[in-house]
């Protein structure tokens, strides 16, 4: 290759099995690795400031060109956990929902939900800092990735987002996929997968490096996180999109 694949990942505590192979693996030879949130991530792979992300799929839509390059995403084939809108009353005495500002996608998947199948007339508000200290009256709030994990412990009512999606569609969802912004090497392709599928195989380890006392890892990367593409989540991402045009 001329040049390194510039590639860019989420820095949250559900892509470290992901992350985990890509130490002392051939394909790093290939490319330069940096982590930030979900939204400035996609934001760059519109841009081009970087190749491939592992970027929130709500950004498919608005990318010129777009390929999924690997067999593995974040996805829910049940409660996903760090994906939910968090309240200290029912959902049907919400009025208001504050959306998290670091994922395109979950703010997208809580539309769809709250127009399609809750049917609530809520307001939504944009935040751009911390915010969870708002959750409180008939004020909610969608909290993602580690801080959501935290947040369990504290609210009263928990919806999960991949569970009342999976209720609505009877589909798994896809949160976060590999994504290109133009045509890779097969060979740089197979070595990244490959890289992909080693943390997914030593999940004792990703933990032991991972040590977080709000929710349980083993749980939650085994339970919650569903990290292979199958055709099943490709229907259920084909859904999701549709949602969005």
């Amino acid at each position: 290759m001329e040049r390194k694949v510039k590639v860019a990942a989420v820095s949250y505590l559900n892509t470290k099995p992901l992350l985990y192979g890509f130490r002392e693996h051939p394909v790093l030879r290939n490319m330069e690795l940096t982590v930030d949130y979900p939204a400035k991530i996609a934001g760059e792979l519109v841009d081009g400031t970087v190749d491939v992300g592992l970027v929130p799929v709500a950004i498919i839509p608005k990318m010129k060109e777009s390929h999924i390059i690997s067999d593995f995403c974040i996805g829910a084939e049940g409660p996903v956990a760090s994906v939910c809108l968090f309240s200290e009353v029912p959902l049907q005495d919400i009025k208001r929902i504050y959306l998290d500002y670091q994922s395109r996608t979950s703010v997208a998947l809580l539309k769809v939900l709250v127009r399609e199948y809750w049917r609530l007339n809520v307001e939504f508000v944009e935040t751009t800092g911390d915010y969870q200290h708002l959750i409180t009256g008939t004020d909610a709030a969608l909290v993602i990735g580690d801080r959501a994990l935290s947040q369990r412990l504290i609210s009263s009512f928990i919806y999960d987002l991949a569970e009342h999606w999976i209720r609505f569609t009877s589909l798994p969802f896809v949160f976060a996929a590999w994504i290109s912004n133009k045509p890779l090497d097969i060979k740089f392709i197979q070595q990244f997968n490959d890289a992909n599928a080693i943390g997914l195989n030593n999940i004792p380890a990703v933990v032991g490096e991972n040590t977080y006392g709000a929710y349980d890892l083993t749980v939650y990367y085994t339970k919650n996180i569903s990290y292979r593409l199958t055709p099943s989540k490709r229907q259920g991402l084909s859904r999701f999109l549709s949602y969005l045009q």
